[in-house]
């Protein structure tokens, strides 16, 4: 199939071509004694991911264990279809998301207000996972991949309060979740993802911190794909949050409202991103990490600390 990537040390990357787009969201398959699916993708996507799996030998009593960075929609959202479609998976969340994956009800509505009609393109409808199977995980936690390799939690919260970041043993791969931002490869670039309402600084440039302090090979982004220049793209995952924030904090003394401080900060932005040159790619960029998202989860963030 030619959404799927071998990455080496049994690890697979999938595109869910969320919302009929190439490079948008993957999901990574951890092959061995005990296969482990990272991030389900959105539930549109998840008969693609199905299809992908069956593909890499993997049937529906193979798939032990389901994990996913956070409960944003396009991470987990087809959590509900792949737990229907692998009756023997353990589903692992973070326990401040377990609840919404087992009643999705509050999360969906929220979701709604945001996204409208966009919604059920863009992500369809999370099915609710009965309780029994949902294995929830604090600060720390082990998920088994079999022969004793292992897939690390470490909670880190900043991008989410739900948000976990993924260390597997075996190969040395950080799965980042959204808390290092979103990467292009296509263009190279790296953008912060700020969404309201979970967002704060300090908490975010800590889980960065954790991130370099947990020494990996490579870091495996949800948004999309591997990266192994590891010290230098944390680095400048950290310097784009200071970046964004600035400026945020800038129109927000001035007493900006929403649209104007995006439009600010997408001015004063631009050249940062080679991605916006081009109307693909921008367009691309924008799904993964909209200006106005990040925009309004920074404000929310400062009228919290500096009302």
């Amino acid at each position: 199939m030619d959404n799927i990537t071998a990455l080496g040390g049994e690890v697979y990357e999938i595109d869910t071509r969320m919302a009929g787009y190439s490079g948008i969201t993957a999901g990574y398959l951890i092959l061995g004694d005990r296969p482990c699916l990272v991030e389900t993708g959105t539930s549109t996507s998840a008969p693609i991911v199905r299809d992908a799996l069956t593909s890499l030998g993997v049937g529906p009593a193979d798939l032990a264990t389901v994990v996913v960075t956070h409960i944003h929609l396009d991470h987990a959202g087809g959590v509900g279809d792949i737990a229907r479609f692998y009756p023997e998976a353990e589903i692992v969340v973070h326990e401040k998301g377990a609840r919404h994956l087992a009643d999705p009800s509050r999360l969906m509505s929220s979701a709604r207000m945001v996204w409208g009609d966009k919604l059920d393109t863009l992500f369809g409808e999370l099915s609710p996972t009965e309780s029994s199977r949902i294995r929830a995980l604090g600060d720390t936690g082990t998920i088994d991949l079999g022969n004793g390799r292992t897939l690390s939690s470490h909670y880190s919260p900043g991008h989410a309060k739900h948000h976990v970041g993924l260390i597997d043993s075996g190969t040395g791969d950080l799965y980042v979740g959204d808390a290092a931002g979103v990467y292009l490869p296509q263009t190279g670039d790296l953008r912060p993802a700020t969404p309201p309402p979970d967002f704060d600084l300090q908490t975010a440039l800590g889980s960065i911190a954790l991130f370099e302090s947990l020494a990996p090979q490579r870091l495996l982004f949800s948004h999309y794909g591997p990266v192994g220049n590891v010290a230098e793209t944390l680095e400048r995952s950290a310097e784009e949050l200071r970046v964004w924030v600035d400026l945020t904090r800038r129109a927000h003394s001035e007493g900006m409202d929403l649209d104007h401080a995006v439009a600010m900060v997408r001015e004063r932005t631009r050249e940062r991103y080679a991605a916006l040159k081009d109307d693909g790619t921008a367009e691309q960029f924008e799904l993964l990490s909209g200006a106005p998202s990040n925009v309004a989860g920074i404000l929310h963030w400062l009228n919290r600390v500096q009302p």
